[in-house]
């Protein structure tokens, strides 16, 4: 199209009757999404001024439109250009109207992301650094400094390592809003220094540590900036791996003092305690290793952390025999909309499982310490910290199937014979966990139960048949998802795989009837597990038929 029709679209980008600018507006983004389009230096100057005058339409559709063109728009024009583009966005973040800060905001990060050539990220983060800076330091609204914070972010992450002589300066700039007393500004706060962190050199990084472990070690510091300083080391230590291990002889101790020291009603400062030390687990795997035994402790300690719920709950008998609606409810017994405590075991459980995951040699300890507590704990209450305690346990089973890997005998050091010890009460503990009404919750003991048919071939010959009720209820009860029966039916497959076909047999016809009636569902990945396990049905009831061909 010809640079006078062009020049036609930005006339009625400028006219009163809104649907009018809509259109053009529109037909602007069809032209500049062209391969062919290209624009002089008049025309950029033009286009530039008008879509960003666009921004403050009165219409939010005409706004919306115009944010939209951008991204082509950054590819169409010079440089410098955008360079001007990105400065005019960010004097209207800091000093625009408070109706168009927002619009200005998400324009400037939609320019951010387009930017590709080091040469234009470079000119771009020296003129937009310092502005940023100057809206977090010099007094402007938490809105604006988030706004800043979050856009500076971006900016660190992508461009961080084009200029270093800027670094110091913006760390110091940072790291004095940690004592904010916006919470907002804080975390953004955390983030931005996370952002810039793996471009620091060992100094500045040093220096970045040091400062925030100087804050912790000030017990009398408010409760908010312990947890946001708390915080910060967790991202640091996320954000820059290995480098951090020459921190941890001051960080760990500190943490795990926070940990056990915190009031009553502080969780978020368990939590973020045991993030932090998830973090190093998984991020410094060697210069953790003096602390895994401490840091192990603290996680079993708190896994099970529930200060204001008293469980009288005793073991199950075997000849116990639970009405299934009492089973049903009692998930519901307690509830509490302010107890946090949930958080800490949360954070327990996926420190467990960073330790699980990063030191294989410490798996047998795991099974005569970890192992109990976490079968304890499927009993969990919180549904969302059951799955985790699942996964844990299955982060278990997976390392030591990887560890054990084509061992054959089974000696009473390995961490497969430790395992096949507790298979008994794993079963015991699954089994109530079947009887529950939660959906996900059955869903996933099931998929514990085949990580431990996995690992444990023929391990369930004699618990098989206190698990059948489970797999009927799963396969029958109209209350049953898709996905429910896909992992009922995926374990009963997995199972008859891996053990004798005797196991199965007095059980066949209250299998049977379920696991056919299931090749009629409607959902077809039903249908094909459903068909796979009879395939193994097949083997079961001929075991021979394979000689016989």
């Amino acid at each position: 199209m010809a640079n006078t029709n062009i020049t036609g679209i930005l006339e009625k980008m400028t006219g009163k009757d809104k649907d009018y600018r809509y259109m053009a507006t529109s037909d602007l983004l069809s032209e500049l999404n062209k391969e062919s389009f290209k624009a002089d230096q008049d025309l950029e100057s033009k286009l530039t001024n008008i879509v960003l005058q666009q921004l403050e339409d009165a219409s939010g559709d005409v706004s919306g439109l115009a944010v939209k063109c951008l991204a082509p728009l950054v590819k169409k024009v010079n440089e410098e250009r955008v360079v001007e583009m990105t400065d005019k966005l960010c004097d209207k973040l800091l000093n625009g109207k408070d109706q168009h800060r927002d619009t200005a905001s998400i324009a400037l990060k939609a320019v951010i992301v387009e930017v590709t050539t080091a040469s234009l990220s470079e000119k771009i983060l020296v003129s937009l650094a310092p502005q940023l800076i100057n809206g977090v330091t010099n007094g402007k609204s938490a809105e604006i400094k988030c706004e800043c914070l979050d856009i500076l972010s971006d900016v660190l992450h992508r461009f961080g390592n084009v200029i270093t002589k800027d670094h110091a300066y913006m760390l110091t700039a940072l790291l004095t809003q940690l004592s904010s007393t916006q919470a907002s500004v804080r975390k953004k706060s955390v983030s931005c220094i996370a952002s810039l962190a793996p471009c620091l050199s060992d100094d500045l990084l040093a220096k970045a540590t040091l400062e925030v472990v100087k804050l912790l070690k000030i017990k009398r510091a408010k409760s908010d900036i312990t947890r946001t300083n708390i915080q910060m080391i967790g991202a640091l230590s996320r954000s820059v791996g290995y480098r951090f291990g020459p921190h941890l002889a001051e960080a760990v101790p500190l943490l795990i003092s926070y940990c056990t020291s915190a009031s009553e009603n502080d969780e978020e400062l368990r939590e973020y305690s045991l993030q932090a030390l998830e973090s190093f687990m998984l991020r410094c795997p060697r210069d953790i290793s003096p602390y895994c035994e401490s840091i192990l402790n603290l996680a079993l300690e708190y896994v099970s952390y529930d200060p204001n719920f008293t469980d009288s709950m005793e073991e199950d008998t075997d000849d116990e025999v639970q009405d299934e609606e009492e089973d049903d409810e009692s998930a519901d017994e307690y509830t509490d909309d302010e107890d946090a405590s949930w958080k800490v075991r949360r954070a327990s459980a996926k420190c467990l499982s960073a330790i699980i995951a990063s030191r294989p040699q410490m798996l047998s300890k795991m099974y005569q310490e970890a192992c109990p507590k976490l079968v304890d704990r499927f009993r969990e209450r919180e549904e969302n910290v059951k799955m985790d305690i699942f996964n844990t346990f299955i982060e278990l089973l997976r390392q030591t199937g990887n560890v054990t890997k084509g061992q054959g005998d089974i000696d009473e050091s390995s961490s497969r014979w430790l395992l096949k010890q507790e298979v008994p009460k794993v079963v015991k503990s699954i089994n109530r966990q079947l009887r529950e009404k939660s959906i996900k919750t059955k869903v996933g003991a099931f998929s514990v139960l085949k990580e431990l048919v996995v690992v444990l071939p023929d391990c369930l010959a004699d618990q098989f048949g206190s698990l059948v009720p489970g797999i009927e209820k799963a396969l029958n009860d109209k209350s049953s998802t898709s996905n429910l029966k896909i992992e009922a039916l995926a374990f009963t497959r997995i199972v008859m795989a891996s053990h004798s076909p005797s196991v199965f047999h007095p059980y066949i016809q209250a299998l049977s009837g379920p696991i056919l009636s299931a090749i009629g569902d409607r959902y077809y990945k039903v249908t094909a597990e459903a068909l796979r396990v009879c395939g193994e049905l097949v083997r079961v009831l001929r075991p021979n038929f394979e000689h016989l061909q």
